[in-house]
């Protein structure tokens, strides 16, 4: 069966093998952030309601338990912003009551947790995965170009009070991007930040692959190596892949599909999404493998970033 609304099993260097569940059509999101793997928003709100009904989630969600091994995690990401969607609390209370032992995660950007519905809908999952970018107004509007109803100070607001009321693990993810939000000014806000939000552990990622805009690069090892220690804060780990660990290939049946498609002509990441029919989640994973190996390179045209066979002497 072809899922609409679910992918993977994706393996995930942080949470193992995960099933992804998508809660908003692409792009529907609260930011429109320089980095985002995805592509740009097409859909930039703070609105919430049910983009994609319960009814269907839930229905593909026993096909695939009736159908299929358990995998380790069950994760709510995807091309948006899982929060957004009215219907995320009825989906992880359906989940614990049918699979009481299978975890559940959702990775957000953590922006509408000022509202107290939002919060409350996120009560049953095992581990949140918020991000946080900035704690100034004028980095946060440079990097995760936010609705323009969001403003910084309810954005860590929320966060803290999200803390208070969850009883589950909060991983909070910090992207760091060189010359934008490293500077002393920004680390001191953000430890500040950090501190008053408690995560259980802080994670320092950066630039995997380009993003989706021109003039950004990815932190070193030694950069992040460097904020870790100018913090000194318990908890600061490095998850990003430039930090040095292997790079393993999975299914290389997925991985020589894709190889098949850029060979015949190079392909943007939507091209690769609707010629394999996978999601878009799943291919950055086998493109991250593909890239490691040197089997494919990347170039940037005029409608975006084409992926390509890496160049042979």
């Amino acid at each position: 069966m072809m899922y609409k609304h679910l992918f993977g099993p994706v393996p995930s260097r942080r949470l193992g093998m995960s099933l992804g569940v998508d809660m908003v059509p692409k792009k529907v999101c609260s930011l429109n952030c320089v980095y985002c793997e995805v592509g740009r928003t097409t859909l930039l709100t703070t609105q919430r309601k049910e983009y994609v009904p319960e009814r269907e989630i839930i229905g593909e969600l026993k096909v695939f338990f009736a159908s299929h091994p358990d995998p380790d995690i069950i994760t709510f990401s995807g091309y948006g912003e899982p929060t957004l969607n009215t219907a995320l609390g009825s989906i992880i209370s359906y989940l614990k009551a049918e699979k009481p032992v299978l975890p559940v995660a959702v990775l957000t950007n953590g922006t509408l947790l000022s509202d107290p519905g939002v919060r409350k809908s996120l009560l049953g999952a095992d581990l949140v995965l918020p991000s946080l970018d900035a704690a100034t107004e004028e980095v946060f509007r440079k990097i995760n170009r936010p609705a323009e109803s969001l403003d910084m100070q309810s954005y860590i607001g929320g966060l803290a009070d999200f803390r208070k009321e969850f009883k589950g693990r909060i991983w909070l993810e910090i992207f760091i991007l060189p010359g934008i939000n490293d500077h002393k000014a920004e680390l001191d806000a953000l430890k500040e930040a950090i501190l008053r939000i408690n995560p259980d552990s802080i994670q320092l990622n950066t630039l995997d692959r380009p993003g989706t805009e021109e003039g950004i690069r990815s932190a070193t090892r030694q950069e992040l190596e460097d904020i870790r220690e100018y913090w000194n804060i318990p908890g600061v780990e490095i998850i990003a892949s430039s930090s040095g660990k292997s790079t393993t290939a999975y299914r290389e049946d997925v991985q020589n599909a894709i190889l098949e498609t850029i060979n015949r002509r190079p392909c943007t990441l939507d091209d690769i999404a609707r010629i394999t029919g996978l999601h878009v989640n799943e291919i950055n994973k086998h493109l991250r493998t593909l890239e490691a190996t040197g089997s494919i390179r990347t170039e940037r045209q005029e409608r975006g970033l084409f992926y390509m066979p890496a160049q042979r002497n």
